[in-house]
């Protein structure tokens, strides 16, 4: 029988880091799978302030991990801890380096590459999944299912994102090709007469 218990307050603080999580993901998303979602002023509003919210999603997960780690008496010198906690310790591995390169100096000295390390957030919304179902399997809380429902709601529109996305860049080649097929027809239909 399922039984849901109560939640300690670093579940809580687990909960709360996944919210603000999803937060800075929700921009970018509602602009391209639902763009009547701009006339809202809600996607403008987390654009702006989303660096911000990634900051707080880190303390928040920095205050989960050590009330876990504080909890569960972990041994750091054991490897068994490392990958029975591998899924916790990568996500907050990722959210350090976001964190940490969420300012402008950043920015300008990482330039490309600053995209290409604050793409490792997509990194984290698989393994948080796998984490959030792992570690909560059979003692969920009330808190279990809207995390779950959550995460795999926001990584299911970012795939439907990604496809979205794909079909533009699909339609801009086609537009690109049948542009420059027009004048070679018409040079060639010239030369005929």
């Amino acid at each position: 029988m399922l039984s849901i218990d109560e939640s300690p307050f670093a579940n809580i603080l687990g909960f709360l880091s996944l919210a603000s999580y999803i937060a800075t993901l929700l921009p970018t998303t509602l602009r391209i799978v639902f763009p009547q979602a701009k006339e809202t002023g809600i996607p403008q509003w987390l654009l702006k302030h989303r660096r911000n919210i990634g900051i707080i999603a880190f303390f928040l997960a920095l205050g989960h991990g050590f009330l876990m780690v504080q909890k569960r008496n972990f041994d750091f010198f054991d490897i068994k801890t490392f990958w029975i906690y591998f899924q916790g310790v990568s996500t907050f591995i990722i959210f350090t380096l976001l964190s940490i390169t969420s300012n402008n100096w950043s920015v300008k000295k990482l330039k490309k590459n600053w995209k290409q390390l604050h793409k490792l957030t997509y990194v984290a919304m698989v393994i948080l999944i796998w984490h959030i179902s792992d570690k909560m399997s059979g003692h969920w809380t009330y808190l279990t299912p809207i995390s779950v429902f959550a995460i795999s709601l926001i990584t299911v529109l970012f795939i439907i994102r990604l496809w979205i996305e794909h079909q533009n860049r699909q339609q801009k080649i086609t537009t690109k090709v049948t542009k420059a097929e027009l004048p070679e027809k018409s040079t060639s239909t010239a030369r005929q007469k």
